[in-house]
């Protein structure tokens, strides 16, 4: 038996016993709470209308982990020597690097950029994320890129360009070929 809840994403309901009533703690970052409401169903086509039947329900509510950011703002790259300074200490850490090229004429890169964002807080001690506006930096580090779409997410590692997203289609394509990409180098 299912209840439908004011927010179906947060919350459902199931049948059980009183007995199972419990506090999860969930490793996955969700808290569970778990909570038991009495309902009485009175059968009345029977002669002992009185009689009750008990059913418990189950309620989980989910809420994000707050020990853990739910976005991280990406730092900007201005100049080809900041790049060098954070690929040397990429280098250092041995951690990959993820550089979105953008421009800030571009709806696409616009509307990847908090998507990326999100994506940084899941990666946040694995990898950091940094972004070029392309039309406000030297040229030359634009052709040290190699660039020639918008978006492009590029991962780096050990101070080469290892892999390349082009961001061109929908941007849950390009959140979960990017996930992908990280996946493969960490």
């Amino acid at each position: 038996m299912s209840i439908l809840a004011p927010n179906s994403q947060i919350l459902y309901r199931e049948i059980y016993n009183r007995e199972n009533q419990h506090l999860f703690l969930n490793n996955g970052g969700n808290l569970n709470i778990v909570k038991s409401y009495g309902f009485c169903f009175v059968d009345k086509r029977r002669g002992d209308w009185k009689k009750k039947i008990k059913r418990e329900i189950r309620i989980h509510a989910s809420w994000a982990d707050l020990s853990r950011p739910a976005s991280v703002e990406m730092q900007s790259i201005e100049s080809s020597e900041q790049l060098d300074q954070i690929l040397d200490s990429a280098k250092e850490l041995s951690q990959p690097i993820i550089i979105d090229w953008m421009a800030a004429w571009c709806r696409k890169c616009i509307y990847l950029k908090p998507k990326l964002e999100k994506l940084a807080a899941e990666f946040d001690t694995k990898l950091k994320f940094y972004y070029v506006d392309v039309n406000k930096v030297p040229q030359t580090l634009v052709k040290r890129g190699n660039i020639s779409k918008m978006p492009t997410i590029q991962l780096w590692k050990d101070g080469e360009m290892q892999a390349e997203v082009i961001g061109g289609h929908k941007a849950w394509l390009v959140i979960e070929e990017v996930r992908e990409m990280i996946k493969n180098f960490i």
